[in-house]
């Protein structure tokens, strides 16, 4: 009796032990990854710098990145930053201060950062503008506007991205089992950038049947069975 029990517990513990298993290994990876090797963040306009001369300063002061991407700042005008690491704009105003001062120091060190928006658009519950809350690739954008309708052609997402002067399509494709695990090796959206869900192929000729058949035509389609198996339209 004392084994036969032993046997039934041994029968019903097992699945459990099996069942933990996957759970275990099947660990959520981040989206993104920062380390040291990330790349600096390059200034854009609407950021607010502060630039500070030791060696003046009456020089010092904080400034905003205007919409032509310049900075402009005392003693030597306006000077480039959109599209500049900190070091390197720190670089720019060292030699553009050099003309009026012995021994420029200065240091810069970013204050706020302009609005970091992106467009998401069609086939998602909330098509609109939103801002993005930290470097988030495209299916977080899908995300934040509601996921996706019935409609969506998920596997054939499009990215529409400006980067240095250019526009580049990129498409991004969308599967279930990498969707559960994450997407690691995703490239991070960058601001302005347009995510659109174009339709399925299905919804396509379901709205084309709407559209142009049975709202263009006087007729109604239909058809049933009766319980003899004739057919009647």
């Amino acid at each position: 009796m004392r084994i036969a029990l032993a046997c039934l517990a041994l029968l019903f513990a097992a699945p459990a032990a099996v069942a933990q298993t996957p759970a275990a290994t099947e660990m959520p990876q981040p989206a993104m990854v920062y380390s040291d090797q990330s790349p600096a963040y390059r200034f854009f306009p609407g950021d607010e710098v502060e630039v500070t001369i030791f060696s003046a300063p009456e020089l010092s002061r904080s400034a905003t990145i205007g919409p032509d991407g310049r900075l402009a700042l005392p003693l030597i005008g306006a000077v480039r930053a959109a599209d500049l690491t900190a070091e390197e704009l720190r670089d720019i105003l060292v030699s553009a201060y050099s003309v009026h001062l012995r021994m420029p120091e200065p240091t810069v060190t970013p204050r706020t950062y302009a609005s970091r928006q992106v467009f998401v658009g069609g086939e998602v519950a909330r098509p609109g503008i939103y801002e993005m809350p930290a470097n988030i690739d495209a299916f977080q954008a899908v995300a934040l506007a509601g996921g996706f309708l019935p409609s969506a052609h998920r596997s054939d997402v499009l990215v529409l991205s400006r980067a240095s002067g250019s526009t580049s399509v990129l498409r991004s494709i969308f599967r279930c089992a990498r969707s559960r695990n994450g997407l690691p090796n995703a490239q991070a959206l960058q601001r302005y950038d347009v995510v659109y869900v174009p339709r399925s192929r299905i919804s396509q000729v379901n709205l084309f049947m709407q559209q142009y058949v049975r709202d263009a035509l006087p007729v109604q389609f239909s058809f049933y069975y009766d319980l003899r198996g004739n057919r009647n339209n």
